[in-house]
Order: structure tokens, then C-alpha cells, then sequence
């Protein structure tokens, strides 16, 4: 490990003398300046950025480049003496990719007013080979979304839940600002964020290059906003229970409360900016939870802020804070009449970030960050040794828990230290060099008492069986790290792009693999575990090649393929828990047993794809894509670590033994730059088909006792049919509308009838996972603002607005029971996603 620290060293020495870019967080604005009525680029036109300090000038034959430019939406001014001034308004700077920005200029003898244009960029990025989908800090806020989940879940090729083109949603990777905000323990996104602490969102869902790692089926890119030369001062207070209860009872009795603020500290030198959001709620399930507890059952605080300094117009200095404080309590229909046995939950997470930027010339610069990142979780209250360890109470038809606690707690740390330095370099014309490297340090801490009833497949419990002990405790601090070169190739004479980047991944999971021998006492399969030594965990690392070809075939359109292998490390959980020494040496039977011998997760996968211009502003593309995934956990059901042992079907091991095939074809068609109707359609077809959905399906399968068929089936998520449309429009008296469509067909489900709950109807039928389907989705979102001009202050403006989710309130089903029926033997509402729900809420800003 120390010469990888050493070689890492010396890596990072280099690019601190040469230059570097945070991966995703910026990008370029380039573009060509001429004569309105010659056509003969001007030399010499100053082009600046509102609001960032960066310009350029106009080279020989008019061209210009502006390096470094953080994403999001800014004016762009152009100025010469002898012509008219010109101001774009709102250019959006996509990051990783060039904006380009032509622009014509009026020969003026006289000094006139600067004329504003409103810019209508290119729909066509050429140099933009992968599936990516870019949206601005406007666009998100006049959607009917609150999360960024809620924006993934709107894109072509993604599920409400969070798939991406068919993955897991554990395999898709959300970065803030360039570095990681990821739970590595349990999954996903490590923070919640406040809506508008963001100025652009990028989502990708195929082709991502090389500088982004550790992720099978998606990038999620988030740019938080920084200072600007004038204070603002933003609130904002929406509520969905406005009206009493007796009038609307479809309301979560939810409530949320932001704040912003944005300006200049020293003049042209520090800036600040800072949101937060707290929101209260006691969710669909109020009626219930009235009954055992009072308001509110969830809590959420979440917050940002930043300080950038100037040092020079080519230096700044930044850092960030954010924080994530969440508490709730979980709600299951069948603990309707006793929720105060199960266990209240919270969620604490906060990042620390630092970092450096600077433009060392025309065509480099590098960015250098530091941050550390951590997040608690608790499941209960109070000391471990609280829990009564003793099964729950069912009524008389063993339907609904009556009395008794779950037996569930569990305290978990994790601290990741991350050091990231990136840099950018174009070399020419024609190529676009990025190299960078990444080191992370965990602190992992997890202490878990879990103990489940044995319960049928069909839910019922099995009296006097034995609890199933998912306990364990470790502590450990592995690293991981990755180095990347990737060179963007412009070739001038035809426009055509090439990609070609390769990414090197390592992780040394810093742990020693106890061997243990499972020793049968008799023939009921009692049996007693003992230590007979410990092997050290293998040090992994693999390379990741991706390629990508852009190729115009006419003024409008182009061609693009990639294919790339791309890689994702193990949930910690998957690799420690259950294998404490002590904890063996103690003779603790664990169901699951962790393995930190698991190797990657493994994705190749493919697109081709071309995108054409119909007009300036109406485009549309078409693109087939293939994965195929290997080395997916799963728990076999054998004992580990090399034990003689075998017949228990409850002590399982996670191992790297599934695979799933996933293939598709999107079509988009999108129209901007017009208040009357913009918008996007789009539609796609995928199947997504593999030998396991869940990392612990194996063994659920064989404490059932099903013999299941030896072939793959389609995956919860593979819902065949997508459609989804977003409509943008500008209504009488000022009004904008955002409409938002969401149709899949019918997902799959498992058909296994059971009379009585225990038995399968019939017994010699053959267990096939998901061999039947549901019924379609249908959500149509709406949101309606207004907005209003204060003349009391000048430049502060009140928005009212209305946002309504699943505005015709469909019952759309989300899982049905083993027999056909929708929400099983107790009819649970929970069987269905939200209905209808309505918030009314207004900003004002200053």
C-alpha cells in the first residue's frame, strides 16, 4: 500500500505543476465572432462572462476559447470598438463538453445601446458521443419534481424507482460538485440537497467516459450554484395541507421551508452562497400514525453553502459545506395496529470540501480538492441490550403483528476521505486531453442486532421455528483509488469527434478472511463453527477501456458509437458483515456471511445511435444500447470460506455468481426556444432479463424450498414499454405550465398460488421468479406558476404556484401478491404508488 501512496504522491505532485479540472463540474465556450455584412471573423472582440470574472479575446480570424467555465447558465457579452455591443442571455455551459457561441456584429460608428438576445443554442452537441441529458437550475425549478431522483425518474430509459437502462438502482453513482456523495454501506445517494442549490444536472445513461468511475448504468452530475456580484435573498414556503382535513384528506399533511442567499463578501474577490430546506411530514399514512405518534413522523433539514475566493483572475479558492439531517418511522401495513414497535430510524450525513482552480493558459487548467464526507445511521433508540430478543404477535389469522418489537438495531459510520486533482489540456485544434486520479480512505463502522421469524414464501410465519440471526459488528479501513487518461479527438476537415480513454481502479479491502470449519454434531444439522485460521483478502484492480466515435452525416445530425467495460466495487456490507473473528470464535451462526474476497461487478456494454435536426430548434434521436453484466453478488447457499460443511440452508455466503443481459432502443424527439410549446417526447423498448434481482434472493429461495428453474427471467424493473413527455407552455394571463407524462406497461410479478398461505396449490409446479405481469403506469404531473414583478424593490419578484402529482389520482399498482391479488391477503393500500396529491406554494425573491 505505501508505494501506492507513494505512486500517487508523485502523480499528484505532477498535476499540481501542470494543471487539472474536477471531473464534470466544467466546461468550455468557444466560438467564432464575424462581420455581419462581410462575413470576415473580427479580431480583437472582448468576450466576458457575466457574473465570472473569465473572457477572451478574439484571435486573427475571430475565433475565441474560454476555459474553465463552471456549468451553469450565465450572459455573455461581446464588445469592439466600431460595432454594437451584443449580450447573450442565458448560455448554458454543459460540463465536459464545448458550447459553441457564433456570433455576428453590426459595424457602428456611433456608441449604441447593447442589444439583448435571447440565445438559441445548437439542440445538436457534436461532440457529445454518449447518452446524456443536461438540465438547467430554471428547467428544474418550473418541473413538478422535489428530489433529483424525481428528475432521474423523467428521463428516457429510467424507472420511478431509479433504474437506469436497466440496471440495479445501487449501480447508478451521483457525484456533487465533481466528488462522490455516495452511501457506501447500504447504497445511493449519501445526502439529500436543497432544490435550489442547483444550477445543472447532468444525467448519464450510457457511454460515460472514462474520467468517471466505480458505476455500472448511470452518472448522475450534479453542479451546485456559487456567489454572484449582487446580494439576493430567496424564500420559499410550500404545503400541500392548506385546506382542513374535513374538506381534502389526500395530502401527506407535508410541509417545507426554504431559504437562499447569494453575494459578495469583498467586491470582485469573495462570494457566498448558501441554501437550506427543512421539511416536515407524516406521509400518506397520517391516519394511522396519529394513532401512536404526533407530528411529525419525518423530518428532513438539508443545507449548503460556499465561499469562493479570487486570488487572481486565473486562481480561485473554494470551499463547501452541506449537511443532511433526517429523522422518520418506517410504515408496514401489517404493524397498522402496532407502530410503535417498530423502530424509529435517522439519517445524519455532512461533507467538507476544498478546493483549488486555476487557469494556467489559453488551452489548461486544473482544479484540486480535498473533502470529507460522513454519514451516520440508527435504526432504534437507546442501548442494544434493550432489545427483548423474543418474537412478535400475530392476531389469531396470522395476518397483523399485535403486540411486540421488531428486533432490529443497528449504528453505522462511515467517514470517507477523498483527494481528487484533474487536468485538462487542449493540445491544437484538435485534441482535448484529460488525465486525473483519485484517492479515497473509508472509516467503516457497523454494529447490527437483526433478527427476523422465519416466515413462508407466501408471508406467513412458521411457528416455533428458530429466529434468523442477521447480526454482525466490524470495523474496517480499506482504500480505493483510480488513475484516468482520456484524449477527445476533433478532426477539422469533416467535424468528427474521437473518444478514447482507459481508467485504472483499485481497492484493498484491508481485511483478513477468517477460514472457518462448520463441524456437524449430529444428523438434525446442529453444528459448531470453529476458527482454524485467516487469509488476507486478495488487493484488486482492473483496467476499463472506452471508446467513442461522433461522426456528422449533414449540417444537422450525426452518427455516434461507444462501447466501454465499466466497473462498481461491492456495498461494504457485502464484503464484511458476519465475519468478526470474535464474533466466529464465539460461535455467533450468522444467516449471511459477507466475503471480502468479492470480486468487481462487471458491465460491457454498447450504443449506436444518431441524432438529426429537423430545425434550429426541433430535434430528434434514436439509440439501441446492450449491457451485459457479470460478477453480480448474489448469497449461495453453501458454507463459506472453503468449509467441509454443507446441508444448512440457512447460512449463505455472498459470492459473484449472476449475471443479467439488458438491451434497448430509445426514441426522443425534443423542441426548445419557444414560450408557446417546448418540450420533449420520448419512447423506448427494453428487456432486462438475469439470474438474480436481489443479492440475497439465493437464499430466500432455499429457505423456501422451491426448486427454481435453472434459467434466467425477466427483473422486477423490466417494464417493456416507456413513454414519457414533458410539455412546456405559456398560458393566458402569464401563466407557465409544465406537464409531465409517465406510461410503462405491466412490470413482472411471481404467480405461485397458495390455498392456505403455507403450501403452494400445486405442489409439483415448477418455481419460475416473474412469470406473470401487473397492470400499466399511468402518473400525469402538472405545475402551474405565477409570476409577479415588486415594484416596491426593484428586481424582486413572488411566484405563486400549484404542483399536482398524479393529478386524475390512477391507481397504479406497484406489487401484487404470489395468488393475483393487489396488495395480498390484507388488501394493502401500500400496494399502489401514490395518489393524487396537490402543494401550493410561493417564492419571493430580492
Amino acid at each position: 500500500m505505501r508505494v501506492i501512496l507513494y505512486s500517487f504522491t508523485i502523480v499528484l505532485a505532477s498535476v499540481l505543476t501542470s494543471g487539472s479540472l474536477v471531473a464534470g463540474t466544467n466546461g468550455i465556450l468557444e466560438g467564432r465572432t464575424i462581420d455581419k455584412q462581410t462575413h470576415d471573423g473580427i479580431v480583437g472582440v472582448n468576450v466576458t462572462i457575466d457574473g465570472m470574472h473569465l473572457g477572451g479575446t478574439t484571435d486573427s480570424e475571430g475565433y475565441y476559447q474560454i476555459n474553465n467555465v463552471r456549468a451553469g447558465v450565465y450572459d455573455v457579452r461581446f464588445s469592439i470598438l466600431g460595432y454594437q455591443r451584443i449580450i447573450m442571455k442565458q448560455v448554458t455551459i454543459i460540463p465536459d463538453l464545448r458550447t459553441r457561441l457564433n456570433m455576428e456584429l453590426n459595424a457602428s460608428v456611433i456608441e449604441l445601446n447593447a442589444v439583448e438576445i435571447r440565445t438559441e443554442q445548437p439542440l445538436i452537441q457534436r461532440d457529445q458521443a454518449a447518452t446524456e441529458f443536461s438540465i438547467g437550475e430554471t428547467k428544474i425549478e418550473n418541473l413538478p419534481v422535489s428530489t433529483i431522483q424525481e428528475v432521474v425518474a423523467l428521463q428516457p430509459g429510467t424507472t420511478l424507482e431509479g433504474n437506469v437502462c436497466g440496471g440495479k438502482t445501487a449501480e447508478v453513482v451521483y457525484l456533487v460538485d465533481g466528488i462522490q456523495l455516495q452511501d457506501v454501506i447500504g447504497g445511493g445517494l449519501g445526502a439529500t440537497l436543497p432544490k435550489s442549490s442547483i444550477t445543472a444536472l447532468t444525467i448519464y445513461t450510457g457511454g460515460f467516459e472514462a474520467e468517471y468511475g466505480n458505476a455500472l448504468s448511470g452518472v448522475i452530475n450534479v453542479v451546485t450554484k456559487t456567489g454572484s456580484d449582487r446580494h439576493t435573498i430567496g424564500v420559499r414556503l410550500e404545503r400541500d395541507n392548506w385546506l382542513p382535513l374535513e374538506w381534502n384528506e389526500q395530502q401527506d399533511r407535508e410541509m417545507e421551508l426554504e431559504l437562499t442567499a447569494s453575494g459578495p463578501l469583498l467586491p470582485r474577490q469573495l462570494s457566498y452562497f448558501t441554501a437550506h430546506t427543512a421539511s416536515f411530514s407524516d406521509s400518506r399514512w397520517w391516519q394511522d400514525f396519529r394513532e401512536f405518534f404526533p407530528s411529525s413522523i419525518s423530518k428532513n433539514y438539508s443545507g449548503l453553502g460556499k465561499l469562493e475566493y479570487e486570488m487572481s483572475p486565473s486562481m480561485k479558492l473554494n470551499l463547501q459545506g452541506i449537511y443532511s439531517l433526517h429523522s422518520w418511522r418506517d410504515y408496514e401495513y401489517s404493524w397498522r395496529y402496532n407502530l410503535d414497535g417498530l423502530p424509529a430510524r435517522s439519517r445524519n450525513s455532512y461533507r467538507l470540501t476544498a478546493g483549488i482552480s486555476q487557469t494556467l493558459s489559453d488551452h489548461s487548467f486544473y482544479t484540486v480538492s480535498m473533502s470529507e464526507f460522513l454519514l451516520k445511521s440508527r435504526i432504534g433508540e437507546g442501548d442494544k441490550n434493550d432489545l427483548s430478543l423474543q418474537p412478535y404477535e400475530y392476531d389469531f389469522f396470522l395476518r397483523y403483528i399485535i403486540a411486540g418489537e421488531r428486533n432490529w438495531w443497528a449504528n453505522t459510520r462511515q467517514t470517507i476521505t477523498t483527494l481528487k486533482g484533474d487536468y485538462t489540456n487542449q493540445i491544437g485544434k484538435e485534441h482535448f486531453f484529460k488525465t486525473g486520479i483519485e484517492l479515497n480512505l473509508y472509516d467503516i463502522y457497523s454494529d447490527l442486532v437483526k433478527y427476523e421469524p422465519q416466515k413462508t414464501y407466501f408471508g406467513k410465519p412458521i411457528a416455533d421455528a428458530p429466529m434468523l440471526n442477521y447480526s454482525n459488528t466490524y470495523s474496517y479501513f480499506p482504500r480505493s483509488g483510480s488513475a484516468f487518461i482520456q484524449d477527445k479527438i476533433q478532426f477539422e476537415h469533416d467535424g468528427s469527434n474521437l473518444s478514447l480513454g482507459i481508467r485504472w481502479d483499485f481497492f484493498d479491502p484491508r481485511a483478513e478472511r477468517p477460514i472457518v470449519e462448520y463441524i456437524a454434531l449430529n444428523s438434525s444439522h446442529d453444528f459448531k463453527q470453529q476458527v482454524t485460521g485467516t487469509t488476507r483478502a486478495r488487493f484488486k484492480q482492473q483496467f476499463s477501456p472506452r471508446v467513442a466515435l461522433a461522426a456528422p452525416v449533414g449540417p444537422l445530425s450525426f452518427f455516434f458509437l461507444n462501447f466501454g467495460y465499466y466497473f462498481q466495487f461491492p456495498l461494504f456490507d457485502y464484503l464484511y458483515s458476519g465475519i468478526n473473528p470474535v464474533q466466529l470464535r464465539e460461535g455467533v451462526k450468522n444467516v449471511l456471511t459477507g466475503n471480502p474476497d468479492l470480486e468487481p461487478e462487471r458491465t460491457i456494454t454498447w450504443e449506436i445511435g444518431f441524432k438529426n435536426g429537423i430545425t434550429n430548434n426541433i430535434v430528434w434521436s434514436v439509440t439501441y444500447f446492450q449491457k451485459h453484466t457479470e460478477n453480480q453478488v448474489d448469497a449461495k447457499t453453501l458454507v463459506p470460506f472453503d468449509s467441509k460443511y454443507a446441508g444448512d440452508y440457512g447460512f449463505a455466503s455472498y459470492v459473484n455468481n449472476a449475471e443479467a443481459l439488458a438491451r434497448g432502443i430509445e426514441f426522443v424527439v425534443s423542441k426548445e426556444y419557444d414560450e408557446r410549446l417546448s418540450g420533449s417526447a420520448s419512447y423506448a423498448y427494453m428487456t432486462t432479463e438475469g439470474l438474480s434481482e436481489y443479492v440475497d434472493q439465493q437464499i430466500n429461495f432455499a429457505q423456501w424450498g422451491f426448486p427454481v428453474a435453472p434459467t434466467t427471467f425477466p427483473l422486477s424493473w423490466d417494464q417493456r414499454h416507456t413513454f414519457k413527455a414533458n410539455i412546456e407552455s405559456k398560458l393566458p394571463l402569464g401563466i407557465q405550465s409544465n406537464l409531465i407524462l409517465l406510461y410503462n406497461s405491466a412490470r413482472p410479478y411471481t404467480y405461485y398460488p397458495t390455498r392456505d398461505g403455507f403450501k403452494p396449490a400445486n405442489p409439483t409446479q415448477q418455481f419460475v421468479p416473474n412469470n406473470a405481469r401487473m397492470q400499466n403506469v399511468f402518473f400525469l404531473n402538472l405545475k402551474l406558476s405565477k409570476q409577479f414583478m415588486l415594484n416596491e424593490f426593484p428586481k424582486s419578484t413572488l411566484t405563486i404556484y400549484a404542483d399536482g402529482r398524479n393529478i386524475l389520482n390512477t391507481e397504479n399498482v406497484k406489487w401484487i401478491d404470489s395468488n393475483g391479488r393487489i396488495g395480498g391477503e390484507l388488501n394493502d393500500p401500500g400496494a399502489y404508488y401514490d395518489p393524487r396529491r396537490v402543494r401550493i406554494g410561493a417564492r419571493v425573491e430580492f
